[in-house]
């Protein structure tokens, strides 16, 4: 254990869990929670403290298990379709009827006729006990019907009512206490000014404990001040099995957890072989266990999937819940840091037969990675990365039957994708659209070998002046390819409101006073820009930002939103989405690029119903500077 450390050496995940544990048993942390009884409606969900036997049999009697008439089987023998036999001796019972005395066997309603007489004909010879449950078939008393540590499912309720019980002796929840620090968050509802963060950290860890079972509480933000948050961590961990101090766990000036934990209680660990992740805070304060976990919501999901809910389920006496795992093949290169085990989260599909995995922004603050991902791969600490095509292990996160319904969609980012995404959703919500922003020519490459359903493409071919079809030939030459026009889209300078520094066209940006904001090389818009600038023989080197990267149009408006650049080139629609200006500078096509089975492909019918649809069609022109004259017409 340590001591006092600003920032101790990067410790891999498993020791940094024993070590965790081993500074908690010395702290004197219970290793188990209280033993509670609770009426049996209310323990789904629960986890088991003691075996769950059965206090009486289930069926308690015999009894009918169809309706019908019971019977003597001995008195339907001989019994056939040539020579029926007439029954006099038989009780009509419905289905969970207890089995009259003496009568050993029911037949169902539909095989008996029943005469004017009052007699009943059968035509087939029944033997004893047909259609008979008998006493203990499901559950006989005393016999074990759930252990110790198993978390109840309503099936589970369901048996041991049956069974006899009317309350069970589980794990109470475990409490955690959630502690927002840093004098820049504020309330989720409030508009925060700039350097202002809204404290979605606390609804999503608070959501990720009552997902493993446990009752989560979020204290109020607590300024960054040593013994204010020293307070509020004595008071959180006076009610909580685990306190969760959120921010404040790295080495910087107003970094204060590790020093807090140390001064306070134990400090276990600081500094974890994790990435993202890399600055968790483990540690013990009066008898209770303290995770400080990062500030940036990706980090602090994964810390508390890696460190926190193995200690809940443990507080519970239960196994910690594993995801289901399958084969993957990569669909892009994968870069890792040596030394640290890299958690990515992954985009899934299944493309040929095989699932893909497509690697989503890897930004410890990118939440929205978080929210697109269907899978996770973790890249070991020996490991350096991943080539595109290489087969890698993936936790999933959705079914694979799901992923199975996935479009799977690289290339060039375009807004009418995003709204197809969501229209096709909202149609049948079985259906998928998953977009990755890897440009023009990253999305033909995956085309080419296998990894994606359709690339979204409109690279212009400087010496012909056509847009995408040279690069078809050029990549995909060898194989048969379809192409269908998607939208005609404005490309243009996007402008701060009122055009404030006078710019007309790509000329302007080579001087002094314009900051520039570029797109991914292998972009269409890269590469338009790149055949603007040559064709007025200016060098990229005269631009000031050409080397400041984004991946999508709304990015860059983003950016000249934000006033962290003048101008940048995108689509009219991304200005408009911000109330940005625009200087118009080409119309160009963007056309959706794909197999030719992939037409007749039942995956890809709800696509190409949606391009037909005249509502959806609408929609895209809404967003100004688009034309559907063409969507949905096969230019290959």
């Amino acid at each position: 254990m340590v001591a006092d450390s600003p920032f101790v050496s990067d410790v891999p995940a498993a020791e940094a869990r024993e070590a965790w544990h081993q500074g908690c048993v010395a702290a004197g942390c219970p290793a188990r929670v209280d033993v509670v009884r609770v009426p049996i409606g209310d323990a789904i969900g629960r986890v088991t403290a003691e075996p769950v036997r059965a206090r009486r049999s289930s069926p308690a009697f015999d009894s009918a298990a169809m309706d019908g008439i019971a019977v003597h089987a001995a008195d339907t023998v001989g019994a056939a379709e040539t020579t029926p036999v007439r029954l006099t001796d038989f009780v009509v019972v419905d289905t969970g009827d207890p089995l009259p005395e003496g009568y050993d066997a029911v037949i169902m309603r539909e095989h008996v006729h029943r005469l004017s007489d009052g007699t009943a004909e059968v035509r087939a010879a029944t033997p004893p006990y047909q259609h008979v449950r008998s006493i203990g078939e499901d559950i006989s008393a005393t016999e074990l019907l759930l252990p110790a540590g198993h978390r109840l499912r309503p099936v589970d309720v369901a048996a041991a009512a049956a069974a006899g019980a009317v309350d069970l002796a589980v794990r109470r929840a475990p409490v955690v206490i959630i502690v927002p620090t840093g004098d820049e968050i504020r309330p989720v509802g409030t508009e925060p000014s700039p350097g202002e963060i809204l404290d979605t950290n606390s609804l999503m860890l608070a959501g990720q404990a009552r997902d493993v079972g446990c009752e989560a509480r979020v204290m109020p933000i607590v300024r960054d001040d040593p013994a204010v948050i020293t307070d509020a961590l004595r008071a959180a961990a006076a009610e909580a099995d685990l306190v969760v101090l959120i921010a404040g766990s790295s080495a910087g000036r107003h970094d204060f957890t590790a020093r807090v934990v140390a001064g306070a209680g134990t400090l276990a660990v600081h500094g974890v072989a994790v990435r993202p992740g890399h600055p968790v805070v483990l540690g013990a304060v009066d008898a209770t266990p303290v995770l400080g976990a990062p500030g940036y919501p990706v980090s602090a999901s994964l810390t508390f999937d890696i460190f926190a809910a193995p200690l809940l389920a443990a507080l519970q006496g239960v196994a910690p819940r594993e995801r289901p795992t399958t084969t993957a093949r990569l669909a892009r290169k994968l870069g890792s840091t040596a030394g640290m085990d890299d958690w990515v989260r992954v985009r899934l599909g299944r493309v040929g037969g095989e699932v893909v995995a497509t690697p989503l922004p890897r930004g410890a603050g990118v939440l929205t990675s978080l929210v697109r991902a269907d899978g996770l791969l973790v890249v070991p600490a020996g490991v350096e990365g991943h080539h595109a095509g290489e087969h890698v292990r993936v936790e999933l996160l959705r079914g694979l039957e799901e992923i199975g319904r996935t479009i799977m969609a690289i290339g060039s980012h375009d807004l009418a994708l995003d709204m197809a995404a969501s229209a096709l959703r909202t149609a049948d919500p079985l259906v998928t659209l998953a977009t990755s922003n890897a440009g023009s020519l990253g999305g033909l490459l995956a085309l080419r070998d296998g990894l994606c359903h359709i690339a979204g493409s409109h690279l212009l071919d400087p010496a012909t002046g056509e847009y995408t079809l040279p690069y078809v030939d050029k990549i995909l030459g060898g194989d048969k390819i379809a192409v269908v026009r998607l939208v005609h889209r404005e490309q243009g300078l996007i402008v701060a409101p009122g055009n404030p520094l006078g710019l007309s066209g790509i000329d302007d940006l080579v001087r002094k006073d314009v900051r520039y904001v570029n797109h991914q090389p292998g972009g269409g818009t890269r590469a338009l820009l790149d055949h603007e600038l040559a064709r007025r023989d200016l060098d990229p080197g005269q631009v000031s930002g050409y080397s400041r990267e984004e991946n999508t149009h709304l990015a860059v408006a983003a950016a000249v939103a934000a006033g962290r650049a003048d101008t940048g080139l995108g689509i009219r629609a991304a200005a408009r989405a911000f109330e940005l200006d625009f200087v118009p500078v080409a119309e160009e096509p963007y056309d959706l690029v794909l197999r030719e089975s992939g037409l007749h492909d039942e995956l890809l019918a709800p696509l190409w119903a949606l391009l037909e649809s005249p509502a959806f069609r609408a929609e895209v022109e809404a967003l100004g500077g688009y034309s559907c004259s063409e969507t949905g017409h096969r230019i290959r």
